[in-house]
């Protein structure tokens, strides 16, 4: 009987070391051969490159190792010969047959990477389009220009590589000289096809235009077909004109200045408000007129302008419905306008004004809320009518109470100065028109 039951004891353990041994089996990890991984990651490379050392990382690691202002190798501390790695094709096809044959084990085959532009590519294409432009040959640099964008929307890599080498500046310079021409010929249409295809070009390069792009694309002539562009090109030539406009005088009042002359400009950009083609148009478009409102030295002329065309109206408009970074735009213009006696004129006749900047405040960021403050002080203070006008207005809209709460939150010193200077005003006016319950403000801390 104990013989027996031995028996079934052993077998009983036996079972169980073969289940054990089961499991184990299948929980066998899958080891990556190390001459795999790149040196840098310890992860397995998917476009492993090999330095003037002969010691091979994966592209994206090693370039970004490069990218930080180093020029050694990680491993032997050498310096290197040649910044441009070389691709390693024998390790990566090695690595593909790894991962073909170990797929059971949910390896993925890493892909085929393609290969990057190296700096000697992109320069001596660049020499060729250099030629080209100087030739007018409008053909040839279509098929350069688009052979630029193109690679560049392969990879972040080679976009860096064609800005890193100057691309911007040639780009910009060959927008300069057909500009020139079609100036000499007195119309744009010559060129116009190779003139958005530079434009829409650089837009992708943006926002790394260095100042000699920027000094080809303020010239003259250049600014002049950027505003054709804005006024008669298609619906992406626009917006690309724009864009590159913004990033002309953002900073640089001699080029809105410069801008500010040009015929058809100030109608080409509320065209581009009052009839979207996009939000991001819309946008730019805000921007370059707040910066032609604010920063140019004829921005009373531009102030006095923009409201005769129902800028102030048509922001308004915009304000009721719009989401927070137009609204920040459109309310930093709006306070620029409202500068001048004109702009003042046009928001105190329109029955949006008083609630669309109210409901603003408190609601949208901070920035909005400043831009609000700012317009509501300038048209209080400068109220004339005898019934209150726009203080009166305010009050009924609760601006009093809203104004107590911003105070008591907090704000930049300049829009505390604002806010209380308008609570005095619409102070004047409560015993005509008491629109607020005292007790509302009962848990206040800080009083007025």
């Amino acid at each position: 009987m104990i013989s027996s039951w031995r028996k079934r004891r052993a077998g009983r353990k036996a079972a169980k070391q073969q289940q054990h041994g089961e499991d184990d089996m299948g929980m066998i990890e899958l080891t990556t051969p190390n001459h795999f991984r790149c040196p840098i990651s310890l992860e397995l490379m998917k476009d492993p490159v090999t330095l003037s050392t002969g010691i091979t990382y994966d592209r994206e690691s090693i370039e970004t190792w490069m990218e930080a202002g180093n020029r050694t190798c990680p491993i032997t501390n050498q310096e290197l010969k040649s910044p441009e790695p070389i691709p390693n094709h024998t390790i990566r096809k090695m690595i593909q047959d790894w991962c073909v044959e170990n797929r059971s084990f949910g390896i993925e085959r890493i892909p085929t990477p393609r290969i990057p532009w190296s700096s000697v590519e992109v320069k001596e294409m660049l020499y060729k389009f250099r030629t080209a432009y100087r030739r007018e040959d409008e053909g040839a640099c279509r098929e350069f220009v688009a052979k630029m964008k193109s690679k560049g929307k392969e990879s972040d890599r080679n976009k860096r590589c064609l800005v890193a080498n100057g691309a911007a500046a040639v780009l910009s310079a060959a927008f300069e000289a057909f500009s020139s021409s079609s100036s000499a010929s007195a119309s744009f249409d010559k060129y116009v096809l190779v003139l958005e295809d530079i434009l829409a070009a650089l837009s992708w390069i943006f926002p790394q235009l260095d100042a000699e792009a920027k000094s080809y694309l303020g010239s003259a002539a250049s600014l002049n077909c950027l505003v054709w562009l804005l006024k008669s090109g298609d619906l992406s030539a626009r917006g690309n004109a724009v864009s590159t406009l913004k990033e002309l005088v953002s900073g640089d009042k001699r080029k809105v200045d410069a801008l500010a002359e040009i015929q058809g400009v100030k109608e080409a950009l509320v065209k581009l408000v009052r009839e979207p083609i996009c939000p991001t148009a819309t946008k730019t478009s805000l921007m370059v007129i707040y910066y032609m409102v604010s920063s140019s030295s004829s921005n009373e002329d531009s102030k006095l302008r923009f409201s005769e065309m129902g800028m102030v109206e048509l922001l308004l408009e915009l304000l009721v419905e719009s989401e927070k970074s137009v609204c920040e735009k459109a309310l930093g213009v709006l306070d620029s306008i409202c500068g001048c006696d004109q702009g003042r004129e046009k928001a105190y006749a329109n029955a949006l004004t008083v609630p669309v900047l109210v409901k603003k405040l408190l609601r949208v960021s901070d920035l909005a809320t400043e831009f609000s403050v700012s317009i509501l002080w300038k048209l209080g203070k400068n109220e004339k009518r005898e019934d209150g006008g726009v203080l009166v207005e305010a009050l009924q809209v609760g601006a009093f109470q809203k104004l107590l709460l911003l105070l008591q939150v907090g704000c930049s010193d300049r829009t505390k100065e604002k806010a209380t200077e308008l609570l005095k005003l619409l102070n004047m006016h409560r015993e005509r028109l008491e629109c607020i319950d005292s007790m509302d403000f009962k848990d206040l801390k800080r009083p007025f």
